[in-house]
């Protein structure tokens, strides 16, 4: 298949709506590992970071796994110190080099913060987009006024908005604009980073079916259509959360779930946009 006939291929497909995450794997053979074990047992999505210092092990994960490179969708996304036009295309070549991939199937403005300028950073993705060395365009953390201003600035559609979003934080506004303007919401830590196991109300569904409450909040993600990637690094876990994808949640367990009376962000940075 030519590059030209890759990308339009590509372009044309879904993300796939359940991936393995790596924020905070770094030890080399544990990052690499997961990722391979994921790949086999049948996830499609990695997805990982710059920030996450594991670019280069997720690459082995990648290359270790029996699954062609076309078949992976492999998302990363840049810094907040390198948003600068020309840090863009730099450090994105770096990602390649360091995955050992020619190309991404989704790069995602990691935040809109520090050195972020819609009119200077977006350009840079526009190009890579343009030059078939991405084949989407994505953001993370933005809220809807920055999502409107990239949508002015660029040419290619914003393919995905990555958030953490989970039973704590079920992200209402964020869900209404992206169903309204058709950028699919990713979800991190969906599992609030662990917090899910203590909420009663997940509790008792999971309970009800027998599962863990790891499967409970996956499976209330995927019914409100939105993509998830959690986090993983034994065999054990990695299962687990694959097989939620053989959860039905009922009507009443999602009126359950939905009524549950706290709010709670986990990941906060002084410069999260929301502060």
């Amino acid at each position: 298949m030519s590059q030209d006939d890759r990308s339009s291929a590509s372009r044309r497909s879904t993300i796939p709506p359940f991936g393995i995450g790596t924020w905070q794997n770094t030890d080399p053979a544990a990052c690499s590992n997961a990722v391979e074990q994921a790949l086999e047992m049948g996830y499609r999505h990695v997805d990982t970071a710059q920030a996450y210092d594991n670019e280069e092990h997720v690459g082995e994960g990648i290359a270790a796994a029996d699954v062609d490179r076309e078949d992976i969708f492999l998302a990363t996304k840049v810094w907040i110190d390198s948003l600068g036009y020309d840090d863009v295309l730099e450090s994105t070549r770096e990602s390649l080099e360091k995955l050992d991939v020619g190309y991404l199937d989704l790069l995602y403005v990691h935040w809109p913060a520090e050195a972020y300028d819609p009119e200077d950073t977006l350009p840079a993705f526009q190009e890579l987009y343009d030059d078939g060395v991405i084949e989407r365009i994505g953001v993370s953390n933005f809220e809807p006024r920055h999502l409107d201003r990239a949508r002015e600035v660029l040419d290619a559609p914003i393919a995905a908005n990555q958030v953490e979003m989970h039973p704590l934080l079920p992200q209402e506004e964020l869900r209404e604009y992206s169903n309204r303007h058709d950028i699919e919401l990713v979800a991190y830590s969906p599992l609030a980073r662990g917090a899910v196991f203590d909420v009663p109300e997940i509790q008792s569904v999971a309970e009800k079916h027998g599962v863990s409450e790891a499967q409970v909040s996956l499976a209330w993600l995927r019914d409100n259509d939105v993509t998830v990637i959690p986090k993983a690094t034994s065999e054990e876990h990695i299962r687990d959360n694959w097989a939620s994808r053989d959860l039905t949640l009922d009507a009443d367990d999602l009126k359950t779930i939905d009524g549950i009376d706290r709010e709670e962000r986990q990941v906060d940075p002084d410069f999260g946009p929301w502060n």
